[in-house]
């Protein structure tokens, strides 16, 4: 047992460096699975008092008391997200947007990406855009807009009486995004961006200040999201090497006791 015990703790910290772990200064997103997501209206606003009830909540409230709720989940081959703005009563109808991005890889990019991807949807719109790095514009900080992939929902609209925050008409909205556009993984790179159009001002998770209107910072200084259903995580190669070696130890220790 005590030789165990050793090699547990000689071999974890090594596993663990294996990895590639990157702890970003704000505590990661989690997001949870769901199995009633196919009953989501994709209307933009909260249609009906439970519809987001299994998901995730992030609370965000800023200095000037703007609040923002973002819910999230995942089912199948979809990621979903609801970004509720209680706080916006001014309902600026093509003004006020929504934006989520994606850090596919992780690998938290000074310069996005191909891997790094942007999904966002104006207030009264009910079709999104999408933007993907790798683009050589840095006017839009090497992103540019491309296709929107199929099965992409993206809906802004004024949520009212269904609302579980807030019954006063407010700024939302809804997302649905294949997970085939990022490719599967527990741990993304995350950012949230909202422009209110009244105030003329932009809020956002990590707290970001553009240099220019609209400006996506550099994945280096997004935050991340984490799927905490996924219980065996993939090790890399080198972890993988090790535990024939912990297992042939286990099993000798185990055979002399029986000895």
């Amino acid at each position: 047992m005590k030789m165990i015990k050793f090699l547990i703790l000689l071999f974890f910290p090594i596993l663990l460096n294996s990895q590639n772990f990157i702890y970003a200064e704000t505590e990661p997103i989690l997001i949870t699975i769901s199995n009633d997501r196919d009953d989501v209206i994709f209307d933009g606003i909260w249609s009906n008092s439970v519809e987001w009830k299994r998901s995730s909540l992030n609370e965000f409230i800023f200095d000037d008391d703007t609040t923002i709720i973002l819910r999230t989940a995942h089912q199948d081959d979809y990621i979903y997200a609801l970004v509720d703005v209680v706080s916006d009563i001014h309902l600026d109808h093509a003004s006020d947007k929504a934006v989520l991005c994606f850090d596919a890889n992780n690998d938290k990019s000074k310069i996005p990406g191909s891997d790094d991807y942007c999904f966002g949807v104006s207030l009264g719109n009910k079709n999104g855009f999408v933007l993907q790095g790798d683009s050589k514009i840095k006017a839009t900080n090497n992103f540019k807009k491309i296709t929107n992939p199929q099965d992409f929902i993206a809906v802004g609209s004024g949520s009212d009486e269904n609302d579980r925050y807030s019954t006063i008409p407010h700024s939302s909205y809804e997302f649905k995004i294949p997970i085939n556009i990022l490719g599967r993984s527990d741990n993304y790179g995350f950012y949230l961006t909202v422009y209110d159009g009244y105030s003329d001002k932009f809020y956002s998770w990590p707290d970001f200040n553009p240099e220019k209107p609209f400006k996506i910072p550099s994945p280096n200084k997004w935050g991340d999201i984490v799927s905490p259903d996924k219980t065996i995580p993939e090790f890399n190669l080198p972890a993988l090497a090790l535990f024939p070696a912990i297992l042939f130890v286990i099993y000798m220790t185990r055979v002399r006791k029986i000895n």
